[in-house]
């Protein structure tokens, strides 16, 4: 089932997430809404704030990212992560970050027609459960870090604009604004706040 994405301006969003444990109602059916979700909506990645839900869950799918990139631009960009990653993260808390920052331009499910370069670590390690709550502790490099750290946010309550100077948020202030008054069109199912 698709589910409505949380706009910008939803508390949710601000929320720091919490564990949760195999007990969790219809938590299979849950990651499977947000696979579909995140697909319909063109997204590489989908955290639980963003479809209403204060727990720390999210997807990454990486991989349509390289198999969608044409054989040109792998061999102009060195891709490490290459071919990507398709996953579920449960209960994923941050280890370590590392490696220089690096930009990429970042938009999000949640925040509609605003794009922004962000710096990101180039690599990060995690402690996470997938699906059948098998613990991992792996380290991520290039755009796969990248997703993550951007769905990680959600978890923990920040969004990518949180990454911009106070000027560009300046400038971005009318959008934003717009996208919290429901005044935006999108061709997927969203949730806005209340006006």
């Amino acid at each position: 089932m698709i589910l409505p994405i949380v706009a910008y301006g939803n508390p949710i969003l601000r929320k720091v997430a919490h564990d949760i444990d195999e007990q969790y109602p219809d938590l299979k059916k849950l990651i499977e809404d947000m696979w579909e979700t995140m697909y319909a909506s063109n997204g590489v990645g989908l955290a639980a704030p963003q479809i209403n839900k204060d727990i720390r869950l999210f997807v990454v799918d990486s991989a349509q990212i390289f198999a969608n990139m044409d054989e040109k631009d792998k061999e102009e960009e060195n891709y490490p992560d290459d071919p990507g990653i398709k996953q579920t993260f449960i209960n994923a808390h941050i280890v370590e970050e590392l490696g220089d920052d690096w930009v990429y331009n970042e938009g999000c499910l949640s925040i509609p027609k605003i794009r922004e370069d962000i710096y990101r670590a180039e690599e990060v390690t995690l402690e996470y459960q997938d699906e059948n709550f098998v613990k991992h502790t792996r380290t991520f490099i290039g755009i796969t870090a990248r997703i993550i750290l951007h769905e990680y946010d959600h978890i923990d309550g920040k969004l990518f604009i949180d990454h911009i100077s106070p000027l560009k948020r300046k400038l971005i202030k009318r959008k934003l604004d717009d996208i919290v008054k429901g005044n935006i069109k999108v061709d997927y199912k969203m949730s806005f706040a209340k006006k």
